[in-house]
């Protein structure tokens, strides 16, 4: 009997427990650890910032969810792995033995890069706030609500390192609808602020023609923008950016004023991950194969955020590439199938796809990009915008929160959709 122990319960996560519980025989055993006892929809969490969404709404409890598919769930941090004796320490002292690891913590929020940055009372101690968590969303919409009292100017972006760009451009989208429609936008500038090297970049060095056409939008809604933004530090109320030119020379210092500030942090690996020797690189991602497996450590796989990936290309402001939801679940497909082999005395030969899906709400319409494969170059690049963006985020939103509840990590009908549109998980390893 082997012991398949997942570390991180977000979008990579339990989907991972849902794939390798099905595609194993009932003798092994599966248990997922995690530091909360509960799920969040992280896509959400923009809407949640605004008041479009409660708490409840976008998050649900795992350990229901997974014992009716008989995984064992355990909601405790880990603070230590013994990659060589296959143990992990939890927070209690607990001790856990594994056969094979799965690494999908997602990030460490590294808000300390940029001195004054982070949400006050959520790990930052500063002056920014942050939607990368369920918290993070609602502290920021407790400071939203004393905003609308007394309106002014508003900040939103990514700091330097930042790799998850779409968020940043969803929340700028999703405010400036929010206040046309309490009738305050004329009392709100906007100054979106990103260490991209153009509108548009996403980390990805742009998907088909995302730079044209989120410059219009932005242009359309008296959005103003600084690129190549290096910002140094924060203050209360001042943003401190030295602008770089396409040399990644200075070229111009801004002090951006504001009331609300919400600026997309760095990511690093989380601290026990990281800590491992020779499984991560500097920052503390997992250096994996083609295969999802470490490098050093052949019974350990990762996936999503917490993976090491280089960037697309080289930019005067340091950016990384996203892992976007589809993509890990490409990742996480062939994290499952290659435990399965490796199980049955077979080599591990899946590779996913890494296609890019993503759908970011506008508030009141929404953009929509396909890149196959993410890294370039690709098959498909194609970048569009529509009112039926904005539906089909709210679909998939309910969609894959019943998927989470029902324990299918890829419903019949969603892999023939997919792939009737060219898009699948994995690789053909027989071509």
């Amino acid at each position: 009997m082997a012991h398949i122990v997942i570390v991180g319960a977000g979008i990579g996560g339990l989907p991972a427990a849902y794939e390798i519980r099905e595609l194993l025989p009932k003798e092994h055993k599966v248990t997922v650890v995690n530091s909360v006892d509960y799920f969040q929809f992280v896509p959400s969490n923009p809407w949640l910032a605004v008041g479009w969404r409660q708490r409840e709404e976008i998050t649900l409890p795992i350990a229901p969810y997974l014992q009716r598919k008989g995984i064992a769930f355990i909601p405790k941090a880990v603070t230590a792995i013994d990659a060589t004796a296959s143990k992990l320490t939890l927070n209690d002292g607990e001790v856990l033995d594994y056969d094979y690891l799965v690494i999908t913590t997602g990030p460490k929020l590294s808000f300390s890069e940029v001195p004054g940055a982070g949400p006050t009372s959520g790990g930052g101690g500063g002056f920014t706030h942050s939607i990368c968590s369920v918290d993070h969303a609602q502290e920021f919409f407790k400071d939203y609500e004393k905003f609308l009292e007394n309106p002014g100017p508003l900040v939103i972006g990514a700091m330097p390192g930042a790799s998850c760009f779409g968020p940043a451009y969803e929340f700028a989208f999703i405010l400036d609808t929010d206040l046309r429609k309490r009738k305050l936008r004329h009392k709100v500038p906007i100054t979106f602020v990103t260490s991209e090297p153009y509108i548009g970049h996403l980390g990805l060095g742009g998907v088909g023609d995302s730079k044209s056409m989120l410059e219009s939008e932005m242009r359309n809604r008296d959005m103003k923008w600084i690129t190549n933004a290096k910002t140094t530090r924060v203050e209360e109320g001042k943003l401190f950016v030295t602008q770089l030119d396409d040399l990644g020379k200075d070229y111009k210092e801004h002090e951006v004023a504001f009331i609300l500030s919400m600026m997309l942090p760095a990511f690093k690996g989380v601290d026990a991950v990281a800590a491992v020797p020779n499984l991560c690189n500097p920052r503390g991602f997992v250096l994996i194969d083609e295969f999802q497996r470490s490098k050093t450590h052949r019974n350990i796989f990762s996936a999503g955020v917490c993976v090491a990936i280089p960037p697309v290309e080289a930019t005067p402001v340091a950016t990384g590439t996203p892992k976007t939801g589809y993509m890990i679940e490409s990742m996480v497909g062939a994290i499952a199938h290659n435990i399965r082999d490796e199980l049955e005395g077979k080599p591990a030969v899946h590779k996913g796809t890494w296609n890019a899906i993503c759908l970011a709400d506008m508030g009141d319409t929404g953009a929509a990009f396909v890149a196959l494969p993410q890294i370039p170059p690709r098959n498909v690049n194609w970048f569009k915008k529509g009112k039926w963006v904005h539906l089909a985020k709210i679909a998939f939103e309910k969609y894959f929160i019943r998927k989470i509840k029902k324990g299918n990590s890829e419903p019949i009908y969603e892999k023939y959709v997919m792939k009737s549109l060219g898009i699948v998980r994995l690789v053909d390893h027989k071509k």
